[in-house]
């Protein structure tokens, strides 16, 4: 790997680092900061995909609002760079409370980055559980 390669890997993990901090750490309203206008996700609480910055940072806040995040780390991340596009994988334990009793869960994350006017901006991503 060379030096600008390692150099754009920390850029987009530090983007992704800072990222789960607003909603683990936060509301969830720096989200917007870090969310493509065209966002999309997939999550295992909804059956419809969310689109767009709005619909993904609802969703987000709406779980940060609901759930007090007692522990959060992320776990041997993977970072794919191609061309102005990033794409990261990890997996993920975390310790909440929601509805009087603490959940404790691991899983697995994908996000694909866009690199637009200078900074990298989260356009896509999908994460569950890990599998039964």
């Amino acid at each position: 790997m060379t030096p600008q390669e390692e150099t754009i890997k920390r850029e987009v993990w530090n983007t992704l680092r800072e990222l789960n901090d607003c909603w683990t750490k936060g509301d969830g309203s720096g989200l917007v900061n870090h969310f493509h206008k065209d966002m999309v996700a997939i999550t295992p609480t909804k059956r419809e995909r969310l689109v767009g910055c709005d619909a993904c940072v609802a969703s987000w806040m709406g779980f940060a609002k609901a759930a007090k995040i007692n522990s959060w780390k992320e776990i041997d991340p993977l970072i794919t760079l191609l061309g102005y596009t990033a794409i990261v994988t990890y997996y993920f334990d975390m310790s909440f409370d929601m509805g009087g009793q603490t959940i404790k869960m691991g899983g697995r994350d994908m996000y694909v980055f866009l690199k637009e006017n200078g900074k990298w901006w989260a356009v896509a991503d999908q994460f569950s559980p890990y599998p039964m």
